[in-house]
């Protein structure tokens, strides 16, 4: 693979953004493309490079990023890369989807000479802009060979975890962990503040305990707090929830817990708090009625 000079990034919300900031810190450059007016607006005011349309990006770019919302975005942005005369040598997203779109899509790349990497990110938009997010890399073993070094210099933390496909269903399992570790530390703490005992105190007790999780010390202050500035949105959480049970239903089995987190954001999402981050889990059990 050649080396990599310039990227272009499909996608210019907090992962996209935070994706161009990584990449400026590793010496390289990015141009980014939305449709929505919003995000490329945000985008001007961190000072990342914008086009007008993806068939200039994909143009312009050695490789291209996808940073979507979902699966069927993914799809529709590599198929549209791959009908452009100029195809980049490198497609490499960060989208929690469906596994066999990963799959697919890189056996599409592969007829088009197209290297195809999945790399959906284990952490917050601050963690991805750091370079402390973990990569759960989905790739064939000779893509993997040589993508590796970039991939290096993007997410320093990374594991191969197999072929494509294995990303995505790597990061719904942690997801499914994380998102459980966060909704336990909110009822948690709504339930201590019921008994009396003061948020803050709480956390502290926590820390000191088995109960501990890292939930504690990156959501734990802003749900003490009321702060819920958006670092990973509600409504994306949501959104992997429904993925994980429709593999579970795949797999035949049952996740009872994500169904209730589900539920739970479901009604987060009705509050109008999808756009808030995920810490604002604990305002929905807030104005959750006894059952």
């Amino acid at each position: 693979m050649e080396p990599v000079a310039h990227f272009g990034i499909v996608g210019l919300g907090l992962v996209g953004r935070a994706l161009a900031a990584r990449i400026g810190a590793v010496g390289m450059t990015a141009s980014g493309y939305d449709v929505a007016p919003r995000a490329l607006d945000a985008a001007r005011s961190q000072g990342i490079d914008t086009v007008g349309d993806l068939r200039a990006l994909v143009a312009g770019s050695d490789a291209l990023l996808v940073a979507v919302f979902d699966g069927a975005q993914l799809r529709e942005v590599v198929e549209q890369a791959l009908a452009h005369p100029v195809r980049p040598q490198l497609i490499l997203h960060v989208v929690t989807a469906e596994p066999e779109i990963s799959e697919k899509l890189a056996y599409r790349c592969e007829a088009a000479q197209v290297a195809f990497v999945e790399m959906p990110l284990s952490g917050s938009s601050r963690d991805i802009a750091a370079g402390t997010a973990l990569a759960l890399v989905g790739a064939t073993d000779e893509v993997w060979a040589r993508a590796q070094p970039l991939i290096e210099q993007l997410a320093p933390e990374h594991v191969h975890v197999g072929g494509p496909g294995a990303g995505a269903r790597a990061k719904l399992a942690t997801n499914l962990v994380l998102g459980l570790n966060r909704v336990a530390l909110a009822e948690g703490l709504l339930f201590a503040e019921t008994l009396g005992i003061e948020g803050t105190r709480f956390l502290d007790l926590l820390r000191r305990s088995p109960a501990y999780s890292r939930a504690v010390d990156t959501v734990g202050p802003r749900m003490v707090a009321g702060e819920f500035t958006t670092v990973s949105r509600l409504s994306q959480h949501h959104k992997d929830l429904r993925l994980m049970l429709a593999e579970a239903v795949r797999a035949g089995i049952d996740l009872p817990l994500v169904r209730a987190h589900a539920a739970v954001l479901a009604e987060g999402e009705a509050q109008g708090k999808g756009e808030l981050d995920n810490a604002a889990v604990i305002a929905v059990l807030r104005e959750r009625k006894p059952s």
